[in-house]
């Protein structure tokens, strides 16, 4: 039985969305019909939020405002990490997220938000639009019943924050770290004690002591969420999370419902907020690391061994799951694509931005 026949049949799956009162039915001819939307995020949450806001003033501003998504923050209707089984249930008709929140769903949920050692917010646009990524996302949408859409970018995360400084792979014995995905299984083969929650839940574990550092997002984002008040050591570069994609992904009844017009919008919308959100964060992210400098967070770096001992655990995680054909081949097809991309980048991009950054004295 596929995951579609699975949800409809069962209990969670058969409830109607109209006796669950979190989707709204469709409505009389010319009235606006509303699609309840559950997120991953708190309300206003730098970054992430915009790209809510950004996605749900596109789908009103497009359809004359025959469309209208009602935006719920985690916690509202569902738990931020429980928002891909409301969809699927149909209890709510999308959702947005980092796909690699769903990993425990099927592994390779992970690629249409990151992977360890992946690729640049560049290089996931290029394979996404113009390389087949995003047939390959709509065909693991289908197995869940999903109509899916990359739908924000929060470009290169953050290696992350740390109560300790990290001065070898030593020093992830036993350290519980927050850190979602397929990255989190990484680090948690270097002994790290891995945990997943919610972002709205970070900063008190921090100040508690539950958690011994985490990874958010980058230093715009994670200075809103007061991340320097906790956590003394801030890594720029990590290997997890190179670029990172959000998702909004619908439930695919619902927009088979949908004119083709009104699909159109929608996965118009999403294109749009991923190229926005990337430019919001790149252009933030700068300004907020200077003023964690000024603030007395210390800047660090990952030794080579460190580095080293990411890659080995890496390539551990990912070929644990070869033997499911789907991760296999979105792996495949990942990893051409982005050998085929950077066989040119890395010789145009990457050598100027150092040359420039050199000659000019930016960094």
């Amino acid at each position: 039985m596929d995951r579609r026949s699975f949800l409809k049949t069962s209990a969670l799956g058969g409830a109607s969305a109209a006796a669950t009162g979190l989707a709204a039915p469709a409505v009389a001819q010319g009235a606006p019909r509303t699609l309840t939307m559950v997120c991953s995020w708190p309300r206003g949450l730098a970054g992430v939020w915009d790209a809510v806001e950004r996605f749900v003033d596109n789908v009103q501003t497009m359809s004359g405002g025959s469309l209208v998504i009602d935006a719920r923050a985690a916690g509202e209707l569902v738990g931020g990490l429980e928002v891909f089984d409301a969809v699927t249930a149909g209890q709510a008709d999308m959702y947005h997220a980092a796909d690699y929140y769903f990993t425990g769903q099927h592994p390779a949920w992970a690629y249409y938000t990151t992977a360890p050692f992946g690729m640049t917010a560049p290089e996931m646009m290029s394979w996404y639009y113009g390389m087949g990524g995003k047939d390959l996302h709509q065909q693991l949408g289908d197995v869940f019943g999903l109509h899916t859409s990359i739908a924000g970018q929060t470009g290169a995360q953050g290696g992350g924050w740390f109560r300790k400084e990290i001065k070898s792979v030593a020093d992830f014995q036993g350290l519980k770290f927050r850190m979602p995905g397929l990255g989190g299984e990484v680090v948690g083969k270097l002994g790290a004690s891995v945990q997943v929650m919610a972002a709205g839940e970070i900063y008190q574990a921090l100040s508690s002591g539950a958690l011994d550092g985490t990874e958010w997002v980058g230093p715009w984002s994670d200075e809103k969420l007061g991340l320097q008040e906790v956590c003394q050591f801030f890594y720029p570069a990590g290997f997890h999370e190179p670029g990172s994609a959000l998702s909004v992904n619908t439930n695919l009844e619902v927009f088979d419902s949908l004119s083709p017009a009104e699909q159109r919008i929608l996965d118009v919308a999403a294109a749009e907020c991923h190229q926005f959100d990337y430019a919001l964060f790149i252009a933030n992210n700068g300004p907020a690391l200077g003023r964690l400098i000024s603030g007395g967070t210390q800047i660090k770096e990952f030794s080579d061994d460190v580095w080293d001992a990411y890659g080995a655990a890496s390539k551990e995680v990912l070929d644990q799951y070869m033997d499911d054909e789907i991760f296999a081949e979105t792996r495949a097809a990942y990893e051409s694509a982005m050998g085929e991309i950077s066989g040119w980048t890395g010789r145009s991009d990457s050598v100027y931005t150092a040359q420039r950054n050199r000659v000019l004295g930016l960094l």
